[in-house]
């Protein structure tokens, strides 16, 4: 289920201008999600239906965000993660960001574990697949991790309505002249009640306009 709020983020756009370094969206978003999930266990948690129905709790946050690199001649989308963001600055989250974006694809270890998967027969990527998303929770967590953030809004779009197999997926628009800007949580309605999920997007319009201003304005 889709849930979304606009935020009036003017005040985090003046920052992110005038600060040092100019650090990516990605980057601030992640982060700022990130402080929510660990502040809210019930964002961490995930269903899973083997071998009977019920949820997991993951005790820390790990966010997980897609890449469109060019491999063989052709644009692929590839994932990767970061552990406890939240415990990271905007500076480090924003260079890990950059480093996937432009770092040869043999040199970053989860890109590598991806192209070594996806050369595999069907059954075995689809029995990998499974085990990350229905086997266990910390593996689940390792892999994919607990959360996602969409970056398209870089290329002019954004989904309204994303598909991910995490509780959770972050995603928003572009600005408007105002500096408001529409943010989404798309989440599994099997483990958060719609009013979780609002109260969530409440406090990281929060968390962008108290902490993450704050950070800004020292990097």
């Amino acid at each position: 289920m889709p849930m979304q709020r606009r935020m009036r983020l003017g005040d985090v756009v003046a920052a992110r201008a005038a600060a040092e370094h100019r650090i990516s969206w990605c980057a601030i978003f992640i982060k700022s999600y990130a402080v929510v999930c660990d502040r809210h266990p019930e964002l961490r948690r995930a269903y899973f239906s083997f071998p009977r129905a019920h949820l997991y709790e993951h005790p820390e946050t790990a966010a997980s965000f897609s890449v469109e690199r060019s491999y063989e001649g052709e644009d692929a989308v590839f994932f990767t993660r970061i552990p406890r963001p939240e415990t990271l600055s905007l500076r480090e989250i924003d260079a890990i960001v950059h480093r996937y974006k432009t770092a040869p694809l043999e040199s970053l270890r989860s890109y590598r574990r991806i192209l070594k998967l996806s050369s595999k027969p069907f059954v075995v990527r689809r029995l990998v697949w499974w085990l990350a998303v229905q086997a266990r929770g910390p593996l689940r967590a390792y892999f994919l991790g607990t959360f996602a953030a969409s970056t398209t809004a870089s290329q002019g779009g954004a989904s309204l309505h994303q598909l991910s197999p995490l509780t959770t997926t972050l995603n928003y628009g572009q600005f408007e002249d105002d500096g408001t800007l529409d943010v989404r949580l798309t989440y599994d309605h099997r483990v958060l009640d719609g009013s979780t999920v609002a109260r969530a997007l409440v406090e990281l319009e929060s968390v962008l306009r108290g902490q993450v201003v704050d950070e800004l304005a020292t990097s």
